[in-house]
């Protein structure tokens, strides 16, 4: 059976900024070819109109579809599923889905979509990805513009106009796998640190929080993170079950993107073979959690082994599988090591060559 493809749900609020970091990610996409579907309300496709400048290959206007015909939670059957349907029939496929949320939506019933017959087969939810401002956060607020969002609000009678943002914000964080504490340019460092912690604190065991400014987040970290949401309901329960939605014109400060990623580091460590692959996966993931990695993958070459060991991690989850021989290659052990800028590359490389 053909591979699912790997879709990414990004939630948060109104002006959090999710168009930037997606469109950040079209521009930085490595060669993925990426399809993005955009769940938002009223006449102006704002943020379609900001993501079909991308101009690349990887990700053209018949990549981008937008459903604007009411929150996906409330049109799963009507307007998602045949979005998905097809997306998946094309002859060519996508080699990731990308799905931006409006800005009030809640993302469990996006995630359970995914187990309708008919994707379920073809498509697993590769993560979840909440982008708050952390700005707005830090001091209490939630949301850049909280007259603004509530004005959007009242303008439906079908939305909950009586909870408060604090608690939908709760809900976005249950679901999420990597919160996203964006706009840090507006945050001194320990400010930014403390947010990062608190947020930490309040999120799920495992789930990854990562500081960004202006959306910009390598690809490898952003994509990739093999979760399987849709498996994994219980653990992301909804603290309201009610219908949260509302329109999703980013109003992010303006800046240019050509930033680079100063806030991330990556380096390689090459050691020989090892002998026990259960034993140097428990010492991968060991050294991971020591030092707060965000992502380690690469080649492995075991001791007696004529075929070499594909090693990938997110966060202290290490997956192995012996892919394809080594051939006449050398047969090293390679690893990339993806984190926030500051890792302690000697200690790492130490710890991962023991």
């Amino acid at each position: 059976m053909p591979a699912k493809i790997p879709a990414t749900v990004v939630t948060g609020f109104l002006g959090a900024g999710k168009t930037t970091l997606i469109r950040h990610m079209l521009q930085n996409a490595q060669g993925k070819r990426i399809a993005l579907i955009i769940n938002e309300f009223g006449d102006l496709g704002v943020d379609g109109d900001i993501l079909k400048g991308c101009g690349d290959e990887v990700c053209t206007e018949d990549d981008i579809v937008e459903l604007s015909n009411g929150c996906i939670c409330c049109t799963v059957a009507d307007d998602f599923i045949p979005t998905m349907e097809a997306l998946l029939a094309r002859d060519q496929k996508p080699d990731h889905i990308v799905i931006e949320t409006s800005g009030l939506a809640l993302p469990q019933p996006l995630v359970r979509a995914f187990n309708w017959p008919g994707i379920s087969t073809k498509v697993t939810v590769d993560g979840v990805v909440t982008v708050v401002d952390g700005r707005a956060v830090h001091d209490g607020q939630f949301a850049h513009n909280v007259a603004a969002v509530d004005a959007q609000r009242a303008q439906d009678e079908n939305l909950d106009h009586e909870t408060p943002l604090s608690e939908l914000f709760e809900d976005q964080i249950a679901c999420a796998d990597m919160i996203v504490v964006n706009k840090t340019d507006l945050l001194d460092g320990s400010e930014a640190d403390t947010l990062t912690a608190r947020l930490k604190s309040e999120s799920r065991s495992g789930v990854q929080v990562v500081k960004a400014s202006m959306g910009a987040l390598p690809v490898d970290v952003l994509l990739g993170q093999g979760i399987g949401a849709e498996s994994d309901l219980a653990a992301r329960h909804e603290i309201h079950h009610h219908h949260h939605h509302d329109d999703d014109e980013e109003e992010d400060h303006d800046h240019e993107h050509e930033h680079g990623h100063d806030e991330f580091e990556s380096f390689i460590v090459t050691r020989g073979e090892i002998s026990d692959a259960n034993a140097f996966a428990e010492q991968v993931a060991d050294t991971i959690r020591a030092h707060d990695i965000l992502r380690l993958k690469g080649f492995v070459a075991v001791t007696g082994k004529p075929m070499r060991l594909t090693l990938q991690a997110v966060g202290p989850r290490v997956d192995t599988y012996f892919d394809q021989p080594f051939g006449d290659a050398p047969r090293h052990t390679r690893l990339v090591v993806i984190g926030e800028a500051g890792l302690d590359q000697a200690v790492i490389t130490a710890a991962l060559s023991r």
